[in-house]
This record gives structure tokens, sequence and C-alpha cells, in this order.
């Protein structure tokens, strides 16, 4: 039989933490201080009469930045430790004093906590109302039947996320007991009651309906309204191809008149139920932060991602080492996890800023010009600058943020493959989006680039790339083909 190797639960642990989120951590430690009595929050301005004279000289360490990281391997990654390394490092019976090592702290080098100079990096993303809520609610507040009221709530129910109603009203009527006696017409009013709804253009069946509702909403002296609801009712079709000298023909409008009425329909919402949010509250919490000091680029830790933890004292002081009651060995386990716990945070932050540093370090033109500036990177070339295992990158840059003057990042965002050039250098894909995003800003909309337009260009400027790529690269940033780009000046 061949030998299998297995994990300690300890390295099981430390890689689990590994690749949570920073919520998802933080949920983690709550759980971990609500079972272990070992475990306790360090709360700001805590003294420790027993603290290594180590952990103060950590605490005086100069802020971590990519010439000279200020992290030190004073506990074991997860990718250098190996299964015996982990034995070995976890004795039978771990000392009870409670050492310096027994707390857990975000980072020596974290931003100051301060209220003249506080950071709050907790970004909402959503509302959490649903679209039927939003409009059972207004319901509520307009009087009528209760037959009316039931059929309003179920053309509510047929309502779809984009606000538009998805059955048609002979599949509603269908639905109801025929003893109800209800007619089309009935339902088809109550319809229009709903239409009167917010927000405008609710309910409506297809998008001319759904414009339509949102310009007979607006005051009767917009400039060009009349016009506006004639190419919504009769020309939506040729507004969706762009037949511009049709629609100038049939509606006998000179190019600048046309041009305001298209801009007036323009401003008008095509999925009005979208404005109503509908998913949970969504939070990113990034675990970096980085910084610019001077000419360095300074790499921190986020101190209010995590509490900060250590070994309760007290209880520990209870644990006796020669006494084998069920009581003892279960605080002795109890505080053995405590202390693995605590390595296993330590272990993670230290990976993390690891990495976080090697990955401004190879992307300090984004940090500086961005994403034009951007080179290619693959796992693999962090893996060999840290000294880890490809796999151990995947993870620590799965659902981690990272705070930089330009907005917050996932640290995937910071990889991409590369594109040849002509000189026989390498482009980062990222680097050619942006160049292809800002190509399409400044072109002419009378005439837009087409993909095989842009390949050219972008061989002018030396970057390799085939029409079938620009075309990939253009819909990954939501830009429409060149047909359907076309705009009237």
């Amino acid at each position: 039989m061949g030998q299998q190797l297995t994990m300690t639960p300890q390295l099981q642990q430390a890689i689990r933490l590994l690749q949570l989120s920073t919520l998802d951590l933080q949920q983690e430690i709550q759980e971990a201080l609500e079972s272990n009595p070992m475990l306790e929050r360090q709360e700001e301005g805590d003294d420790f009469d027993n603290a290594d004279p180590l952990a103060d000289k950590a605490e005086q360490q100069p802020n971590a930045d990519i010439q000279e990281p200020s992290y030190q391997e004073t506990a074991p990654t997860v990718d250098n430790l190996e299964e015996g390394d982990w034995n070995e490092r976890i004795p039978n019976e771990l000392p009870v004093d409670t050492a310096w090592e027994d707390v857990y702290q975000t980072s020596a080098s974290s931003l100051p906590s301060n209220d003249d100079d506080e950071w709050d990096f907790t970004t909402r993303t959503s509302a959490g109302e649903s679209l039927q809520s939003h409009l059972l609610w207004q319901l509520n507040l307009a009087p009528m039947s209760d037959t009316d009221r039931l059929i309003a709530v179920t053309l509510i129910d047929c309502i779809n996320n984009q606000g538009y109603l998805d059955e048609t009203l002979e599949e509603i009527l269908e639905a109801f007991d025929p003893e109800l006696d209800i007619e089309l017409d009935e339902i088809e009013a109550v319809l229009h009651r709903i239409q009167q709804f917010e927000p405008a253009g609710i309910g409506a069946r297809n998008l001319g309906e759904c414009l339509l509702l949102q310009l007979r909403q607006l005051p009767a002296k917009t400039p060009w309204l009349v016009e506006a609801k004639r190419l919504v009712t009769d020309y939506i079709d040729l507004l969706g191809s762009r037949d511009y000298s049709q629609l100038m023909r049939r509606m006998k409008l000179k190019e600048d008149e046309l041009r305001q009425v298209i801009e007036l329909v323009q401003s008008l919402n095509p999925r009005p139920g979208s404005q109503i949010e509908s998913s949970e509250a969504e939070y990113v919490v990034p675990d970096v932060i980085v910084r610019k000091d001077n000419e360095r680029w300074l790499v921190e830790l986020n101190q209010e991602s995590v509490p900060r933890l250590r070994v309760n004292a007290q209880y520990a002081g209870f644990v006796r080492r020669a006494d084998t009651s069920a009581d003892n060995t279960f605080m002795r386990n109890q505080l053995q996890e405590a202390r693995w716990f605590i390595k296993s945070l330590q272990s993670r932050n230290e990976t993390l800023m690891k990495v976080a540093t090697q990955i401004v370090e190879h992307q300090r033109g984004f940090l500086e010009y961005g994403d034009e500036a951007m080179k290619p990177l693959v796992l693999h070339d962090i893996a060999e600058a840290v000294g880890m295992h490809e796999s151990t990158i995947s993870r620590v840059t799965t659902q981690k943020f990272m705070h930089t003057p330009r907005g917050i990042y996932e640290l995937k965002y910071f990889f991409s493959s590369h594109v040849s050039t002509s000189e026989g250098g390498e482009c980062s894909s990222t680097a050619i989006r942006a160049i292809i995003k800002k190509l399409v800003a400044a072109e002419n909309q009378k005439k837009p680039l087409s993909d095989s337009k842009i390949a050219g260009l972008l061989e002018a400027q030396g970057i390799q790339v085939a029409r079938r790529t620009v075309a990939k690269y253009r819909e990954s940033l939501g830009i429409a083909p060149s047909s359907e780009r076309k705009r009237l000046m």
C-alpha cells in the first residue's frame, strides 16, 4: 500500500483561515470567542504585564513598504510548514504562561486610529429592499376595491426585477377563478393604476411602453416631448437599429432636431426596476492599505478589519500541568486550541503582507498611472518571489481586498495574462482593455471604430492583438459593437 499523507487539524485550520474573506474571518473569530473561554479580545489601550520584550520591539518597527518590508518571520506561514514541522512545533503540553506570542495583533504597522484621522473603509453596495415589497407598499396606500386589490397583487407578482410585466394580460386572466367574474378590461385598468407607481415606467409590457410611461410623467413643456413620444411609440425598432436617415425622413426632422429627441429618450431608464435593489447588503472591507509616502509606496494591514485577540491570562493560570482531571484536561485543550488559533491568524496576516507587498512591487506603474500601466502578472510570479506554492497565492488573493489611492481592488485584479509587443516586450491584458476603452471613448460617434480598426491602432502602438481578441476584450468591458455605438452628433 502506498503512503498516504494527512494534515493535522492545526494545518487544516490555518489553510481554512487563509482562504476566508475578511467578513467571514470576523464571523469565525466571533464563533471562536464564544466557544473558547481561553480567547478574549484585546481592547484598545490594554496593558500586558507579562508581555515579552520582543512584542514591544515589534511594535516599534517601521511601516512595511516595498523597499524595506517590516514583517518578520515570527510565526510559521502556511506554505513553508510541512506536516512534520507542524507536529514538531506542537508540544504535548503547552506551557500555561501567557507569553507575547499568545497575543494576536493585526499588525505592528497598521494605520493609526484616532478621532482626527479616522479611516472608514466599509462600503455598502445595496439597499436591501425588493421591487415587489416597494410596489406592495404603494398599493397599500392606494384606495381600491377588494377585487381590484387582488388583481393588483397578482400583477405585481408578475413584474420581474427589471420592472417589466412577464405575463400577458390574457395569461393573468386565466389564473383567476372564473367565479370571480373578472374581465380583461378590469385587469388592464388596474395595470394602468400600477403603472402610475414609482419608479416611473414600472409594469410596462415592452420597451416602447416603458419609455412612453416615463415620458408621460414629464412636464408638458419639456422640449421635444411630443416627438419623443412618437419616436418610442412608432419607431422604436428604427431607433434600436440606429437607422437615423430613416428616422429623419419619417419623422420629418433635421439631424440636429432628431439628436435632441434621441437625447431626451436616452435620459430615460430602460430598466426601471433596477432602481430598487433586491439583493442583501454587501460590504467590502479592505485587508491591506496602500499609500504613498514621499517616493515610497507603503503596504499596511487594515487595523480595523479584524479584532485583536489574546489568551485570557486568568483562565490560563488555572491550568495545572500534572492535573489529569477531566476539567483540567478540557481547559488544557482549550488553551492549546486558543494558541493555535492565534498562531493561524498571525500566519494568515504574514502571508497576506508578503503577497500584497510583492503585488505592489510589481504593479507600481498601475498605482502611479492607472490601468494602462498594469504589467503582466501571474500567480507563479508571486509564488516564486515569496517562496510559496501557487495554490497558496490563489487562496490569499481570493476575496482579499487592497485599498489604494485609485480605489479598492480584489488582489486578483492585479493578475493578468500577457500579450507580446512588436519590440519583444509584453503588455498585460488589463492594460490593453484600458487602451481599448480609451480609444472608444475618443472615437467619432458618427463613425465608431470597428474591432479591426482598433486592432490596427493597437498594432501601431506595438501591441499585436487579433481582431477576435479585441472583440473579446471589448465585450468584457461591456462595450457594444461599432454598429450599435453609432450616434448622431
